[in-house]
């Protein structure tokens, strides 16, 4: 326990903040062939499909991914015949809520994908639902860095053509302008527009650069919202999303959530983007002056009264900085940190320690 103590004045402490980021692939194999289903996880409520890398039966098994799907009720497609009208409405009432927020009539407001919520005609009123687990995106998804490859070929067997994205039609959503063109106005914090690129892409509504918005992503909500008109009007050709040959409208309208899960899972060939980890950090200037700390409390530093460091009455007293105790007020002990050596101090010399709280 220290018996000397020096204050910390403001001059003295700093405080810092770093992102660290990690790119994340996920490749389509693993979402949707690799393990031949086994990393698929369907639940008996039937209102989200969670998607493991690696068979989740098995203790290496790590959660990556959720993925559901749901109308407004303001939609065409709501009507009480649809199989899980109900649950559909709710999962994209929920997540509208949670992500849009309410009017101010009180009302949830539905997902619009140019983030300004003004009119009615820009409303995405059917998608999918990415939801990404805290493993994977950490704090938060680096902004600019979103993209997701679809398979656009019309059939379902084959959704990337023979196989591989040069054989056939690929859609590619990006949020490219989430650097710098982000939207603030989510209760969820920050997000982007997705947009739909790709030659396999309708004329109608795509811009002079070849894009056309096809979603959202919330970057601290780690949330994509792919819009379901991807895999119909915006493509020149419909996909063909069941086995039976119906296309997007009629597999959400005719099948269940988890159906319409294993549909989206089908086209995605890959998925990837940067997280960010937020390493804030203090950081503290321990000086000692040329006066100071030339004594140690070690209770060996002294034998027969004498100091054992000092041959003669003229040496100077030398002492070696080994450790440095951060206390709070009442000189109780918080935090200590090593030195990888010890510092030789004396009356001849000044140090600067610097030591860093990363949290």
């Amino acid at each position: 326990m220290a018996t000397t103590f020096k204050t910390l004045t403001s001059a003295d402490v700093i405080s810092t903040k770093n992102l660290l980021h990690e790119a994340i692939p996920l490749t389509g194999a693993i979402i949707s062939g690799t393990y031949a289903d086994d990393n698929i996880k369907n639940f008996s409520h039937g209102i989200f499909q969670s998607v493991y890398d690696y068979p989740f039966l098995s203790s290496s098994a790590n959660h990556i991914l959720d993925l559901s799907a749901g109308w407004s009720s303001a939609s065409s497609l709501s009507a009480s015949t649809s199989i899980d009208n109900a649950k559909k409405i709710n999962i994209y009432n929920e997540m509208a809520q949670v992500l849009a927020g309410f009017d101010e009539n009180s009302a949830i407001r539905r997902f619009d994908d140019d983030g300004d919520f003004i009119g009615t005609a820009t409303k995405i009123n059917e998608a999918y639902f990415i939801n990404f687990t805290r493993l994977l995106t950490k704090d938060e998804i680096k902004k600019g860095s979103f993209s997701l490859s679809l398979g656009a070929n019309a059939a379902y067997a084959t959704p990337f053509g023979n196989g591989a994205v040069a054989s056939g039609p690929i859609v590619k959503l990006i949020d490219k302008s989430g650097s710098g063109g982000y939207k603030v106005n989510s209760p969820a914090g920050e997000y982007g527009i997705l947009y739909a690129t790709g030659s396999s892409l309708a004329a109608a509504g795509v811009d002079g650069d070849g894009y056309v918005k096809a979603g959202l992503v919330y970057y601290q909500a780690g949330i994509a919202v792919v819009s379901a008109s991807v895999f119909g009007s915006l493509l020149t050709t419909p996909a063909i999303m069941e086995v039976g040959g119906n296309n997007v409208t009629q597999a959400l309208t005719a099948s269940g959530i988890s159906a319409s899960c294993d549909s989206l899972r089908n086209r995605m060939y890959d998925l990837s983007f940067n997280n960010t980890t937020e390493l804030n950090s203090t950081i503290y200037f321990c000086r000692t002056n040329h006066d100071e700390f030339n004594y140690s409390s070690n209770p060996t530093y002294l034998s027969s009264s004498r100091i054992v460091v000092k041959n003669s009455e003229e040496d100077v007293p030398v002492s070696y900085i080994t450790t440095v105790g951060l206390y709070s007020a009442d000189n109780e002990l918080l935090a200590t940190a090593k030195l990888s050596e010890p510092l030789k101090k004396d009356p001849t010399v000044e140090l600067t320690v610097r030591v860093r709280l990363d949290y």
